[in-house]
């Protein structure tokens, strides 16, 4: 499972026009899963998105109470190695990915965060003021 990790000052998501999810100072977290993914790859990404202490201060979204907006983004299972068309075999399809990225949203609520989402599948606009700006990259395979 990989995620780009972004501190932010506001992200939302949009489907359609709609709003459908929406943060305010917390992280925007673009979460990719792979086909080997399990529940192993979900507490690692669940732990890493609630304890990275990327937020002003050196805090984490655990220690300030600081919202996430989660958005599956199987494009990170890209590989560009080849030619100039991205490969997504590695990519988890979509009834392996969805239940793997609802269970990082439900550990995330679990511990307390407030966990807004985009929807699974559907064509968003992602948008987002980045805080620093600060982004890092997790991957559960320590790559």
């Amino acid at each position: 499972m990989k995620a780009v990790l972004t501190r932010v000052a506001h992200a939302e998501v949009t489907v359609e026009g709609e709003v459908v999810g929406s943060i305010d100072d917390g992280v925007l977290a673009l979460i990719g899963v792979a086909r080997d993914d399990d529940s192993s790859d979900v507490a690692v990404m669940e732990r890493k998105i609630a304890e990275l202490r990327i937020l002003d201060g050196e805090v984490s979204c655990a220690d300030a109470d600081a919202p996430v907006l989660a958005v599956s983004q199987f494009t990170l299972q890209g590989r560009t190695a080849k030619g100039r068309r991205p490969s997504w075999s590695d990519a988890a399809p979509g009834e392996a990915a969805e239940p793997l990225i609802a269970e990082v949203v439900s550990h995330l609520r679990a511990r307390g965060l407030t966990v807004e989402e985009g929807r699974f599948g559907a064509h968003m606009k992602v948008s987002s003021v980045n805080d620093g700006p600060f982004t890092v990259l997790v991957d559960t395979r320590g790559q």
